[in-house]
């Protein structure tokens, strides 16, 4: 039998339907079917093991993490990458507990990758209630560090695009201590996601200790190879920022949610949700700024909640502001973002 995401599949449709009411309790059904649906497609069309076996090991993965983050989505979390070889006396290692530590102290809960150096140093600092681990099982290197281990809100992953997936879905910042390969994997998948808007805009800092070359050597061949041949774009330098120390980089992020909240898109325009609202010679002067980016006869209007927006919770009472953004250069609307801050 041939099946289909419509509605068209007899028997098998009715059967989902009363497995669905067996089970109780399913959210969102109209996903839950087709995820079945997908899983009975993935049946008939692929016998070889390996194939199942990943798409099984991925769904269970992705399952398990919307579960432990489900009880924290009120609660703002920073993602923090950086080496698992650095030592716990050299001064980077202190800088990043003390980074975790005013984390915590903001309000914010730390995600790591679990595991020794800067991360335990973030999870340190932090503490083991505001910490979450996003760990990788390894042939060396990546056990759960002391902090985390036996925490409930750890999860070790096989794969990882899952784990990726985690870090970047689940931050609302991502700082970025001194690291290795893994490390400057995360950092251009990172820069790559917001420069693309597939992740929305977000604080990223780059967390250099005081006289270090880590992260401005790397800027500077940003500037000097990619930007230089026009890989990149000017405004791409946006998107994140250089620091020295650990007060500078929880005031960025601090920063970036002093009035911008969170964005969505309704029907290909953007909302943005503010925490209080914008004068309306502001928002002239935004358009004046940033005309570059709008759609042809576009415009940046001040809103109530959008009919659609009806599912937005303790959201809704938030001001909007609507944006006829071309979806183009994300460098230039983070820094949309940031005269909106100033303001």
């Amino acid at each position: 039998m041939q099946l289909h995401f419509t509605r068209t599949n007899g028997p098998v449709d009715e059967a989902i339907d009363q497995l669905m009411g067996i089970a109780e309790g399913i959210h969102r059904p109209e996903y839950v079917r087709e995820m079945i649906l997908s899983a009975l497609k993935a049946g008939q069309e692929d016998d070889e093991r390996a194939d199942l076996k990943l798409m099984n090991t991925t769904l269970k993965e992705m399952r398990f993490t919307a579960k432990v983050f489900g009880p924290y989505r009120n609660v703002r979390k920073v993602t923090v990458f950086g080496s698992a070889r650095t030592q716990p006396l050299e001064p980077v290692y202190a800088m990043a507990r003390e980074f975790g530590h005013r984390l915590a102290k903001a309000g914010y809960m730390a995600i790591t990758g679990g595991g020794a150096g800067i991360m335990q140093a973030v999870n340190e600092g932090a503490g083991s209630e505001h910490s979450f681990g996003v760990n990788i099982r390894l042939p060396f290197e990546q056990h759960a560090n002391p902090v985390l281990e036996n925490n409930p809100r750890l999860i070790m992953y096989k794969y990882f695009f899952n784990r990726k997936v985690a870090f970047l879905k689940e931050a609302d910042a991502v700082a970025l201590f001194p690291g290795g390969f893994g490390t400057l994997d995360e950092a251009m998948e990172t820069l790559t996601l917001v420069q693309t808007g597939k992740r929305n805009p977000l604080p990223l800092v780059l967390v250099d200790e005081p006289g270090s070359t880590y992260w401005s050597e790397l800027i500077a061949f940003l500037e000097k190879e990619l930007l230089a041949h026009g890989y990149i774009s000017p405004s791409d330098f946006s998107i994140f920022e250089r620091v020295d120390s650990a007060e500078a980089a929880v005031n960025h992020i601090n920063r970036f949610y002093s009035r911008y909240h969170s964005m969505r898109y309704v029907d290909g325009r953007l909302v943005f949700r503010l925490t209080s609202a914008l004068e309306p010679n502001h928002i002239q002067k935004l358009k004046e700024r940033f005309h570059d980016i709008l759609l042809p006869q576009g415009d940046i209007t001040a809103s109530g909640p959008l009919p659609e927006e009806k599912d937005d919770g303790e959201l809704i009472h938030l001001p909007r502001l609507l944006i006829d953004f071309n979806r183009h250069d994300f460098g230039r609307l983070r820094s949309l973002i940031n005269v909106i801050n100033e303001f």
